[in-house]
């Protein structure tokens, strides 16, 4: 994917627009979301002659539902100073600020798509539509009309927004339940591409929790390769029975325009966004302090588990640490779902707000625990981590000492950084083969935490080597889990 670069989707809008915008909560105390049919859907081909398949039916009210949105800023540019006035001779001949330049403005203008969600005028779409607008206008789509916004919320880290429009009897989406979304499903984009109007676009799910895209921080994406162009961004995403399933968001495309490769947030996790910037003005998310990682081929064999994520390194003072979290349990399931992966289990908390209790999986020592932690308000720069002579052989291939001043200088170890540093890994060894490497600091094997080259050797004696163990390092800052075996 390095060939390919993510695309958010805005190109420039028309019109000159005058004015600002402000931030503002409304102090209301809840909203309802209309709701398609929560019965269960069977699902066919279409069957007999002198039939005209059409989604007609399926689009006319969806459509009603999709807003264009234009915004505009204003950006000052840096005045351009006359060459001349580089030579040191100029400047002391004409004197300070000659043939300097005023600073000049210019007006950005972008356009994107909307959603409406309640009769009364309020709008999700992509917080990177309208962020940092000095104007955003919303055309509806039936009435040709314009309308200046207020920017109700927004949530960066998830991509979204809510604006408001002072209007009445507006018709808003029916929401679909997102997460009965089925690969394979027919599906329609609705939005304002290139600025041309209204358009409506078909394709197919084309995956589901997609993670690891590098566009948002908290990404559960829907994959669809109806295509998705530059203006769609913030706009529908509908089943064939018009309910909404995601709000449109971004591309990957070599060229910034559609490649069948489109991504849209799934309505759930968008609704109960809205619903909370509506209500509150702002997103507080959870936090449980851990670092961790997905299982690979030899922590899946180990572990006994496909799923699932471990706990590499966990904050001290932090809800996981009071609730019993220990490094290297496996974190299976969440709030009794199953939990497929570290990006399923931040999506969880993410969407948790503080104080509320989580109640996890664990498998810890072969044996299935459940813990219960207290999540509290999420904080940044939490997890303090290492940037990362001759020592004693500690097993094969591998020699270790203590971390003293000498230590952290070779290999640049800040202070307060505990454990054992491996100072020399041979070729061809058990060491190499485990995968560890000079300049990783031993910290932790199974339970057992390694501060000294006398903890190494307790365990060592106590335990018969390290080998078919779980070894934790600090490798330059990261903590990683190795498992001593050479299988």
């Amino acid at each position: 994917m390095s060939r390919f670069k993510a695309t958010v989707s805005s190109i420039a809008a028309a019109a000159l627009l005058a004015g600002g915008i402000s931030i503002f909560v409304v102090n209301a105390s809840a909203i309802t979301f209309k709701e398609t049919n929560s019965q269960e859907l069977k699902r066919k081909m279409p069957e007999g002659e002198g039939v005209l398949l059409s989604y007609y039916d399926a689009v006319k009210d969806a459509k009603k539902s999709v807003v264009n949105i234009f915004t505009q800023k204003t950006v000052k540019q840096a005045a351009q100073v006359n060459p001349f006035m580089n030579d040191p001779f100029f400047r002391e001949f004409f004197g300070k600020g000659f043939g300097e330049a005023m600073p000049k403005e210019r007006v950005e203008r972008s356009l994107g798509s909307g959603v409406i969600v309640s009769p009364d005028g309020y709008i999700i779409t992509n917080n990177h539509v309208i962020a940092n607008a000095d104007t955003v206008m919303v055309l509806l789509a039936e009435e040709k009309k314009e309308y200046k916004a207020k920017v109700i919320g927004t949530d960066p880290k998830t991509d979204l927004a809510v604006i408001k429009i002072e209007a009445k009897e507006l018709t808003p989406i029916s929401f679909a339940d997102s997460a009965k979304v089925r690969e394979g499903d027919v599906v329609f984009a609705i939005g304002n591409p290139f600025g041309i109007g209204e358009t409506i676009t078909q394709g197919i799910v084309s995956a589901l929790n997609k993670t690891g895209i590098g566009i948002n921080e908290y990404e559960n994406f829907i994959q669809t390769d109806a295509p998705i162009n530059p203006g769609n961004s913030g706009g529908a995403l509908i089943d064939s029975r018009g309910g909404l399933i995601g709000i449109n968001t971004a591309i990957i495309s070599p060229t910034g325009q559609n490649n069948g490769i489109g991504f849209a947030i799934p309505a759930n996790m968008a609704k109960k966004i809205a619903k909370t910037l509506i209500e509150k003005g702002k997103i507080e998310r959870g936090f449980i302090g851990i670092t961790m990682r997905d299982l690979d081929a030899q922590a899946r064999k180990f572990y006994g588990r496909d799923g699932g994520t471990v706990v590499m390194d966990v904050v001290k003072g932090s809800p996981a640490e009071k609730g019993g979290i220990k490094r290297g349990d496996l974190i299976y399931s969440a709030n009794g779902k199953d939990i497929d992966g570290s990006s399923a289990l931040k999506n969880v908390v993410g969407s948790m707000e503080p104080g509320s209790e989580l109640k996890l999986g664990v498998l810890r020592d072969k044996k299935n625990i459940t813990v219960t932690v207290k999540l509290d308000k999420q904080s940044i720069g939490v997890v303090a981590a290492a940037k990362a002579g001759t020592g004693f052989e500690i097993f094969e291939g591998a020699s270790a000492t203590d971390i003293d001043d000498g230590v952290k200088k070779k290999y640049g170890i800040p202070n307060g950084v505990k454990g054992v540093v491996l100072t020399s890994v041979k070729d061809g060894t058990f060491a190499q083969k485990i995968g560890v490497m000079e300049g990783d600091i031993i910290i932790q094997i199974e339970n057992s935490e390694i501060s000294s080259m006398s903890d190494l050797s307790n365990y060592i004696s106590q335990n018969g080597g390290v080998k078919g163990k779980r070894m934790f390092v600090n490798r330059r800052g990261n903590i990683f889990m190795l498992i001593a075996s050479e299988n």
